[in-house]
């Protein structure tokens, strides 16, 4: 009895050391498109008032958690049952994705009179239905990202039991969550962190400085992360197009890959943009 005992924990220990080594693997070989996701998501959960920042970012991470877990149930009983199905879901996201970033391209060189995707002011998020479609928009893209992500691990994975694939592709959907989300808390909060300590200081000495280079860094970061965001965008999907389309992959092979990326996702965001403006213009005839 004893031994069958001690024989169920040391096949657990197996199995964790397996899931361990796989684990591992699979966060490295989505550690470029989690750069991604934090850039992009960094960018989408700021800009809210002070007050709204931290719920405002804890109902996106909710949302990339069910997100994650509605994703990792039909990734693998696609991988399993119909797997070319995968392929087709990555490139339509790559579309979405596409859209999302060429639209921001759009908006920043032909409405520059709205400067609240430029400037973060406060007063301009203050409005409940605004704040609603921030968080959809940033958990719809944390959807895109986490389908991409957990292929990716998914893929590193394949020729594992399917026991390890499923505590694999878990582990690492969690740890992009946390890591991902934690990582924008801290951007966010940096203000309220100078001020504590320009205040514990009495705005004295090299902590009220340090404090002060705080607050005046965090709207610079927020700048930077919403172009990196935006870069990411067009790179991820257009990634997604690379290594998903066959006559894509083998396209132009002498061309650097980050400059063939941009410009297909470039590309396919200016089809997108163009056929959602001529689906609006359609529905707008209809319905005179």
């Amino acid at each position: 009895m004893a031994s069958g005992f001690f024989a169920v924990l040391d096949d657990i220990a197996a199995l964790m050391d397996d899931v361990a080594v796989t684990a591992k693997v699979a966060t490295r070989k989505t550690a470029g498109i989690l750069g991604d996701d934090l850039a992009v998501n960094a960018e989408k959960a700021t800009g809210f008032l002070s007050s709204r920042e931290l719920p405002v970012l804890w109902a996106i991470t909710k949302g990339s958690l069910i997100n994650k877990l509605i994703i990792i149930p039909i990734a693998l009983l696609l991988n399993f049952f119909f797997p070319i199905a995968i392929k087709y879901i990555l490139i339509a996201g790559g579309f979405y994705l596409a859209f999302e970033g060429v639209e921001k391209i759009i908006e920043f060189l032909f409405h520059r009179k709205k400067e609240g995707h430029e400037v973060v002011k406060e007063t301009q998020q203050d409005n409940s239905d605004a704040e609603k479609t921030k968080i959809k928009s940033a958990i719809t893209t944390d959807f895109i990202l986490s389908v991409e992500i957990v292929i990716i691990a998914l893929g590193s994975v394949a020729d594992e039991s399917l026991t390890v694939q499923i505590a694999t592709v878990f582990i690492v959907a969690l740890l992009a969550t946390i890591g991902v989300y934690g990582i924008v808390a801290l951007i966010v909060r940096m203000d309220d962190a100078g001020y504590s300590l320009m205040k514990s200081s009495n705005n004295k000495g090299i902590i009220s400085a340090i404090g002060s280079g705080l607050i005046k860094l965090l709207p610079i970061i927020i700048r930077v992360l919403g172009v990196v965001g935006t870069i990411a965008l067009i790179l991820v999907s257009g990634g997604i197009f690379v290594h998903n389309i066959e006559f894509i992959h083998h396209l132009y092979p002498e061309m650097p890959a980050i400059l063939k990326e941009f410009a297909l996702g470039l590309i396919a965001g200016l089809l997108a943009v163009a056929v959602q403006m001529a689906g609006k213009k359609t529905l707008a005839a209809f319905k005179k």
